[in-house]
């Protein structure tokens, strides 16, 4: 991540360290870092399209990894399993929030996802990509 000095958050940005050696998983989780990147740097009359698309992205995303997981029974699936539901429940949950110009809230969910997601990725989605 890359700090930026405008508000002091860390801006989440692919590189090769994100990358886990599984091309699809690799592809979609760059994609993923794009769309939370273009919500923190985004100006906020473009958060609410920008968080649909997040959103759309991101329930295809974790569909695909679910699919994964139930189809080759990974062993650590339920708990990765509610990982993605609970991120998903909150991404709602802002979505409703920013319809009613909570835009403050959007920024700290593009945050929160951006310090998640490393995490994530090196714990529970490396795992799945050797398994």
């Amino acid at each position: 991540m890359k700090p930026d000095a405008t508000n002091n958050q860390m801006l989440l940005q692919w590189h090769d360290g994100l990358l886990l050696g599984y091309q699809p998983m690799d592809t979609v989780h760059e994609e993923f870092v794009q769309a939370v990147h273009a919500l923190q740097t985004a100006p906020d009359v473009e958060l609410p399209m920008l968080l649909t698309q997040l959103i759309n992205h991101t329930i295809r995303h974790f569909s695909e990894e679910d699919h994964w997981m139930e189809s080759t029974q990974f062993p650590a699936r339920e708990c990765h399993i509610n990982e993605h539901a609970a991120v998903m429940k909150s991404m709602r949950e802002v979505q409703d929030l920013l319809s009613a110009g909570h835009t403050t809230m959007c920024r700290r969910l593009a945050q929160e996802l951006a310090n998640w997601f490393p995490g994530h990725a090196d714990y529970l989605d490396s795992a799945l990509a050797h398994w």
